[in-house]
């Protein structure tokens, strides 16, 4: 569905996308990661061909950004981050225009609209003026804009911005039920750990390169050095961390707020003699888990911070 070559795009000096190789299949959910100004717009922007690359070449649906730009763009839809809305227009008047400008004429017009709002949880605001709404009642008017001429590709910009946390629960369900609909989304946000629910393949862009591209678990793994174990035993915490220290799979081991973190050696994968060893020699187990990595750790571990 979505398939970029070395896209390239400069101001003056600065190259705000470096030579991006990307290609996302149909019902991809794609978390776009990466600091302000790393070139997350700017690959979007491109992508709904609303800007001209300076070198390589993007295939949307199949056809070039280059060739076919008008049919992209019924096939897209694309949310900024921010965008207007009309004062003197209630919710429903508001779709209505937009789906005149879709060229979604007739009787259907109004039906399109109403199961549009009703897909967004907004069928309650369908009366009320649009510039009366909560900043997160208005992101969901916007993405429910942009879903009323049915598009194959869907490119969110930053649609969690600004958002309380319910808002963002909200906005986030949504985005579930889009993959569920087998559609290609590329969402960007800050919100890693809400990425990491919703998203099927992650990609992280720093100053311009996009350093890593994979789905969720591999990416996991990519910032997971060694495996840390946390156990917890009921009583005789020091001995227990002495005899887990004595594992030859075991690297080092630390006591702290009554729980032992055990971290094992590089090429140790398979830690399952440790709980016996222990239940062997009569400790009783109240804790025994691996810790997991979350997607901020992973951000945190496989970028440098860097930004244009």
């Amino acid at each position: 569905m979505i398939e970029t070559n070395q896209l390239t795009k400069r101001y003056g000096d600065l190259i705000a996308v470096n030579n991006i190789n990307l290609k996302l299949t149909e019902g991809d959910v794609f978390g776009f990661i990466g600091p302000n100004g790393s070139g997350k717009t700017t690959t979007m922007r491109m992508l709904a061909t609303l800007l001209s690359p300076d070198y390589g070449e993007a295939y949307v649906c199949g056809m070039s950004i280059y060739t076919h730009p008008q049919e992209i763009r019924r096939l897209v839809g694309f949310m900024p981050d921010f965008f207007g809305v009309y004062d003197d227009m209630t919710v429903i008047e508001y779709l209505e225009f937009f789906a005149a400008a879709y060229r979604i004429n007739g009787p259907g017009r109004r039906k399109v609209c109403e199961e549009k709002l009703e897909l967004v949880d907004m069928a309650f605001k369908r009366d009320a003026m649009v510039n009366q709404l909560s900043r997160g009642q208005t992101q969901r008017i916007g993405l429910a804009r942009v879903l009323l001429h049915e598009p194959q590709v869907l490119l969110l910009d930053e649609p969690a911005s600004g958002l309380d946390p319910r808002a963002r629960i909200e906005i986030r369900n949504l985005l579930k039920k889009l993959g569920e609909m087998k559609k290609t989304v590329i969402v960007s946000s800050h919100i890693l750990p809400e990425l990491a629910d919703v998203c099927t393949r992650v990609g992280m862009i720093e100053k311009g390169h996009l350093i890593i591209d994979g789905y969720v678990d591999e990416v996991m793994r990519k910032a997971r050095h060694s495996i840390l174990l946390l156990i917890r035993v009921k009583d005789r915490l020091e001995a227990a961390a002495a005899l887990i220290e004595q594992h030859p799979g075991v690297k080092s081991v630390e006591t702290k707020n009554g729980t032992v973190f055990a971290t094992l050696n590089t090429e140790v994968l398979d830690y399952s003699e440790l709980p016996t060893l222990l239940l062997e020699n009569g400790f009783k187990l109240t804790l025994f888990r691996e810790e997991e990595v979350n997607l901020e750790t992973a951000f945190m571990e496989l970028t440098k911070g860097l930004v244009q």
